[in-house]
């Protein structure tokens, strides 16, 4: 009896099946490949029948359209490179943060709407970590003060979209809320509700919102001639934060009013207050910057400031389709209103 000799290397994989052409769709459907390019491409004037039945042929049979040769036609890949500079020390934290969360779904959404998917990139990122990828644009989002990326994706003359920080910056354009009035607003709707010692818990942080709105309540402050109270928090997340507003809380002057920056849960900073003695709107006024759904469901319901992060990413990826597909053009920009959503925290009558 011969001994059964294994194949070198185990059974053969099963071959790749062909790819689908743009011909085997128009011969499938009995069409002409120019119909059914028009069909798939929304262009031409064709039937809704026609145009349907070249789409739906084309699902059937899984065709995609060659996408290196859209690229080499079009002269782009069509793909948005997006970092948030906040969170270099842990990249992909900026998940938990429900503002961060929002920016980036309604970014995503907002560009693949026009045709262009999404690339994250880790903040810090190096340079050998995109450089080799065909981005026509990054997104950096909150970036830190004098953030290296964006001086070296201006070098490698790669648009940047980023926040009012590269005004006036060849390549560079931004979107950006308008801190100092949002800060006002809150600090004025605290003093109107009869607030006399405002306390502030902010990040420990050199981006342009944060550094922004300790330079406004800081304004504000001496405009009304109030001591200033700031808590800062080390670092983003809910244990970091929770405990500023807990130094806020405890200091030598007690607050009658808090409104926190640093973006934590609305129901922990309202525990912290209990936690110390402080009714709620009864002794203290809480405002929180917090994009939470839990705000409304406290008890008492939560005053928000919403940075509109749906409004901020339709806003920037407007203006970045526009500026990739007309020209650069010079620097342009766009300010984006917030929204102050009064509810019973912040309010004594």
């Amino acid at each position: 009896m011969t001994n059964a000799v294994p194949e070198r290397g185990g059974p053969a994989s099963p071959p790749t099946p062909p790819r689908v052409r743009l011909v085997d769709v128009a011969r499938e459907a009995g069409l002409s490949k120019t119909t059914v390019s028009a069909a798939l491409n929304g262009t031409g004037r064709l039937s809704p029948a026609v145009r349907e039945t070249a789409r739906e042929t084309a699902r059937r049979m899984g065709y995609r359209p060659n996408a290196t040769a859209r690229q080499l036609r079009a002269g782009r890949a069509r793909l948005i490179g997006y970092v948030v500079g906040e969170f270099a020390g842990a990249p992909w934290t900026f998940f938990e943060s429900p503002y961060f969360a929002q920016l980036t779904s309604a970014t995503a959404a907002a560009a693949l709407k026009r045709g262009y998917a999404l690339v994250l990139l880790p903040a810090g990122s190096l340079h050998s970590e995109w450089a080799e990828l065909p981005l026509d644009a990054v997104i950096v989002a909150d970036p830190v003060g004098d953030d290296r990326i964006i001086d070296d994706l201006i070098a490698a003359r790669i648009p940047v979209f980023t926040d009012r920080s590269a005004e006036g910056r060849p390549g560079a354009h931004w979107v950006d809320v308008d801190v100092v009035t949002a800060v006002r607003e809150t600090l004025d709707h605290l003093e109107a509700e009869g607030a006399r010692w405002p306390a502030l818990v902010v990040p420990d942080s050199t981006t342009r919102f944060h550094a922004g709105a300790l330079a406004a309540y800081r304004d504000w402050c001496a405009e009304h001639g109030v001591p200033e109270q700031v808590a800062f928090a080390a670092e983003a997340g809910n244990g970091p934060v929770v405990r500023a507003v807990e130094k806020a809380l405890t200091g030598a002057d007690r607050p009658d009013a808090l409104f926190v920056v640093a973006e934590a849960s609305p129901p922990l900073v309202l525990e912290a207050a209990r936690r110390h003695g402080y009714d709620v709107p009864g002794d203290l006024l809480v405002v929180c910057v917090s994009e939470d759904t839990t705000a409304t469901h406290t008890r008492p319901p939560m005053t928000t400031l919403s940075l509109g992060p749906q409004e901020v990413a339709e806003a920037g990826i407007q203006l970045l389709v526009a500026a990739l597909e007309q020209g650069g053009g010079p620097s342009a920009g766009v300010l984006v209103p917030t929204r102050l959503e009064v509810r019973a925290s912040s309010l004594r009558t």
